[in-house]
């Protein structure tokens, strides 16, 4: 099926890369209907002034790119050794705990690996939600194939209410706002909200919702259902979906995440996300195929990612634009010293407490899962720097946020010192515990429109 979709698609991509890339950084809210990305790009420079945004937030739609494109043959090479030391030396006494993987693509040509318990397995948290991404992706390649427009309309032109069935219980925020409005709204979704299926994809990559998550999944098994006939009329998408028995659903379900994975050249075994997000979404879809992860696999995810492998280039750039932050960043990308860089995130955390000593959120004392992945771009004055990075944890007792801020500054270092780059001083302190909270007061010109 791949191979089959691949040639379909080749001649069509080949001219949709070729113009300019209609991509949804900031100023792709037209292309996508995300109305987030119309009121931030908005308000970027008062967003920018006050720290809610970094400068790296601010590539525009042509600029990001596919950065191993260029390399079809591109494999990961074996660890290095010395690159691997320098990586372990700074776990500490806690390597243990710790799988890690860096890639530096600085020069693709001639890449440099490095593993620190790369094979360990452990759940992924939120960064799951990059698989239901990527299956969401293959679906519309299998319902059009070549077809790179109808896809894009599935995407913007689907409009999807919240419902209850899916998006409960969820305690993460999601923007809201409305043309002529100065200030974003940040709530939880709640029943009968109603945005496109690129905004719902949005919502559970950039903030990271659960709700979203689930809601994206239960359109996937539709999408599966209904082939190039999706979408249906709303009586027959809720008669399908809300319907249909809870095994049917979850079988369908399994059968996608496991496709999208199998279809594009990364081992299930070591990577995969079993099931919905939400107690709901878990009832509704029923059953599961377990989830895991390792860095190795994540690693290998973003590499086939930045060589145009995801599905195919179209799909990948576009996962790859979702994986843009243009929001709050928190955890590993909350780090000072990559104010400046572009960073393509995602992360998942879980804890648990029942062990010794002081418990609480991101610092578990009998579970303390911390996960991360992130591409870093960053163009210094002379010399840039591209590297991918994933990094699980599950460091007891300590604040798992404290801990990632502090590797992203220190693999950073790591990488900059390999290339004689000399890196500016951050112009602010770490934050401790990155938020998505609250909302975004007066921060657009009045009747913004």
């Amino acid at each position: 099926m791949k191979r089959h979709l691949a040639a379909i698609f080749a001649t069509a991509c080949l001219g949709a890369l070729a113009s300019p890339a209609r991509s949804y950084p900031l100023d792709g809210w037209e292309h996508t209907g995300m109305t987030r990305l119309e009121a931030f790009d908005l308000a970027h420079e008062v967003l920018v002034q006050r720290g809610t945004i970094r400068t790296g937030a601010l590539k525009r739609m042509d600029e990001v790119r596919l950065g191993l494109v260029d390399y079809p043959d591109f494999k990961l090479p074996p660890p290095d050794p010395g690159f691997s030391a320098d990586i372990r030396g700074l776990l500490g006494g806690d390597a243990p705990a710790y799988g890690i993987a860096v890639l530096d693509i600085t020069d693709p040509a001639h890449p440099f690996y490095a593993e620190v318990n790369a094979t360990s397995e452990q759940n992924p948290g939120s960064v799951g939600k990059i698989v239901v991404a990527l299956a969401m992706f293959q679906a519309l390649a299998e319902a059009h194939p070549g077809d790179v427009e109808a896809r894009t309309r599935v995407l913007r032109d689907t409009m999807i209410p919240a419902q209850n069935a899916f998006i409960v219980p969820d305690d993460h925020v999601v923007p809201f706002w409305k043309r002529g409005d100065r200030t974003i709204h940040r709530r939880t979704a709640v029943e009968g909200d109603t945005v496109n299926l690129w905004s719902w994809m949005d919502w559970m990559i950039s903030a990271s919702s659960n709700a979203a998550g689930s809601t994206v999944m239960a359109q996937l098994v539709a999408l599966k259902h209904f082939g190039a006939a999706y979408p249906p009329s709303r009586s027959q998408l809720d008669g399908f979906l809300l319907g249909a028995p809870p095994g049917q659903l979850g079988a369908i379900l399994g059968d996608a995440m496991l496709d999208g994975l199998r279809e594009n050249g990364i081992d299930s075994s070591q990577l995969r996300q079993g099931s919905p997000f939400t107690k709901s979404g878990k009832a509704r879809m029923a059953g599961s195929i377990g989830s895991t992860s390792t860095a190795r696999e994540l690693v290998k995810y973003l590499t086939r990612m930045e060589q145009g492998k995801l599905v195919d280039p179209w799909s990948s750039l576009e996962i790859k634009r979702l994986l843009y932050l243009t929001d709050i960043r928190i955890r590993y990308a909350a780090e000072p010293a990559l104010d400046d860089a572009a960073v393509y995130f995602k992360s998942g955390s879980l804890y648990a407490c029942g062990g010794r000593g002081p418990c609480g959120k991101y610092y578990g004392n009998s579970k303390n899962y911390m996960n991360s992945i992130a591409v870093v771009e960053y163009d210094g004055q002379t010399t840039q720097l591209r590297y991918i990075v994933a990094l699980l944890s599950n460091v007891l007792g300590k604040n798992s946020i404290e801990t990632h801020q502090a590797l992203a500054r220190r693999i950073h270092h790591v990488i900059a010192e390999r290339h004689g780059v000399t890196l500016p001083k951050p112009t602010r302190e770490p934050e401790r515990i990155g938020s998505q909270e609250g909302d975004f007061e007066n921060v657009l010109p009045a009747g913004a429109h």
